[in-house]
């Protein structure tokens, strides 16, 4: 015994308390009345429920336990449909979300109501998308449902908005072209050369010129075609779908829009076509970045081949496949769980000092999709870097490793999951799923899918996207930059060199 041993001051009781000393843990302790734990039958489980309503507005819940819930409407809508308009009106509808409707005299009201219930607002455009969400205490469910419908369907857009927006948009846009990180402007190259003058390929920010010529009738014109109940999905996470059925029943059934009820006239229906092509932007990197530790200069290349749309079932090999290449900067630190295993460090990072980024994006949409890997180098070593990205995709269509095969679906897994931690991320994910396809895949059937994917899966989707014409976007020094014929030969190649050049004068 301790207390014979040590003595009685050196036995403690490693309980709480001493009040049950004789209860075992596995034991309910008596006189404390019975816990009510949160319950799921059998028949609901994490599904997510669907609601057509009468007007073809989709309703999509999925219950999550806490105080607070993400309500928000998605739309069909953003630059992709933006063909036979002014450029740019997705960009400023965006700027323009949460101001002055027909109920709420300006942003500062919305706000205000939003704050009575702990709530935060916020509105996103993407090439096919818009959405408007807002986070805030389950008991405030009416009010957030009827603010969300007014924002989105009885705005007021005055000239004043319409002028602040102008002086956002022109901000936003300088500020495109002056920070350091290139990335934006390169995706938005990337497209334009993949997609030219064509549904996703047009240009997602407002060009310079038509910041002055969008206005309430150019706006009301667009919203007419695309702001229609059967382009919407109101999605919520954290609350009851009957509730959230009838706060839509409520708000957005019969609701008359700003902009009048006439029928949609002139919706574009088009399918992405993939014409590959270049786009290049020269531009003098040297001062990117001043300061006492200046980012040297560099010249940054994107190349992109035709994926596939998420709708397709090569969706998920093609995900495997951009989470197998991974990369990121050099600067990255190390450690596990940040890809340093992933190709783009291993093959390339690793290897060549001098490259100071390479990392695969992979963006998709409902009838296409584009897998890039982005590199930047000082501008004498351009060449070099290029044919070092037609080598990676070559050997993309090769042997697949075993173990880098198992590592890439652990981490997409592992990823999917973390994400799907957060509230607003399944919110998101239920609006964006039944937006294309009236339904939710749940995360353990999207799980279940990644862990059948084999080498052989990675090797035939690698193949087929070899087969089509590469899009590249450059910016910077690009007087080394290979021609567009050359990559293309590179990339035809077995082994993805470029041409060799032979020059007289070196």
């Amino acid at each position: 015994c301790l207390c014979c041993r040590f003595g009685p001051s050196s036995y403690r009781q490693f309980s709480s308390g001493g009040a049950y000393p004789s209860i075992p843990l596995s034991s309910p302790l008596p006189g404390v009345p019975k816990p009510v734990f949160a319950t799921v039958d059998g028949q609901e489980k994490f599904e997510t429920k669907v609601t057509t309503l009468d007007n073809g507005l989709r309703v999509a819940s999925q219950n999550k336990f806490g105080q607070f819930c993400t309500v928000g409407i998605l739309i069909n809508s953003g630059s992709r449909y933006e063909a036979k308009y002014l450029s740019g009106i997705a960009h400023f509808l965006e700027k323009l979300a949460f101001s002055s409707t027909a109920r709420f005299g300006s942003k500062d009201e919305i706000l205000l109501t939003l704050e009575k219930h702990g709530g935060i607002c916020d509105c996103q455009t993407s090439r096919d998308t818009t959405m408007y969400a807002v986070s805030a205490d389950t008991k405030g469910l009416d009010t957030v449902v009827g603010l969300l419908a007014d924002v989105v369907l009885q705005p007021r857009l005055t000239d004043e908005e319409l002028e602040m927006t102008r002086m956002a948009v022109q901000f936003e846009l300088e500020d495109l072209n002056r920070r350091p990180d290139p990335e934006p402007l390169l995706t938005e190259m990337i497209h334009e050369a993949a997609y030219r003058e064509n549904t996703v390929g047009l240009h997602r920010f407002c060009p310079p010129e038509n910041i002055a010529q969008i206005d309430q009738q150019v706006l009301h014109s667009y919203l007419r075609d695309y702001y229609t109940p059967d382009r919407m999905v109101l999605a919520g996470v954290g609350i009851e779908h009957q509730r959230l059925v009838d706060c839509a029943q409520k708000y957005l059934l019969g609701t008359r829009p700003a902009w009048g009820d006439k029928k949609a006239v002139d919706v574009d229906r088009s399918v992405a076509q993939y014409t590959g092509g270049i786009v290049k932007l020269e531009r003098d990197m040297s001062n990117a970045s001043l300061g006492p530790t200046p980012i040297p200069e560099l010249t940054h290349v994107m190349v992109g081949l035709e994926s596939c749309s998420f709708l397709e079932e090569d969706f998920i090999p093609f995900a495997v496949l951009n989470m197998m290449m991974g990369g990121g900067g050099s600067f990255s630190a190390g450690g596990p769980g940040k890809g340093m295993f992933t190709r783009l460090y291993l093959n390339v990072l690793n290897r060549h000092h001098w490259m100071y980024n390479a990392t695969s994006y992979h963006h998709s949409y409902e009838d296409t999709g584009l897998l890039c890997i982005h590199a930047s180098a000082d501008p004498r070593q351009v060449r070099e870097m290029v044919e070092i990205i037609t080598k990676e995709f070559i050997l993309m269509g090769g042997a697949v490793d075993v173990v880098e095969l198992e590592r890439a679906k652990t981490q997409l897994t592992s990823m999917l999951m973390m994400n799907l931690e957060s509230r607003p991320v399944i919110f998101e994910d239920v609006g964006r799923q039944v937006l294309a396809t009236q339904a939710r895949k749940l995360p353990h059937e999207l799980c279940a899918l990644i862990s059948n994917v084999t080498a052989e899966d990675i090797k035939r989707v690698a193949s087929k996207m070899l087969r089509g014409k590469p899009a590249v976007a450059a910016l910077g020094d690009l007087s080394d930059l290979p021609t567009y014929e050359h990559i293309q030969a590179a990339l035809s190649s077995r082994d993805g060199r470029l041409p060799r050049m032979y020059r007289l004068f070196r």
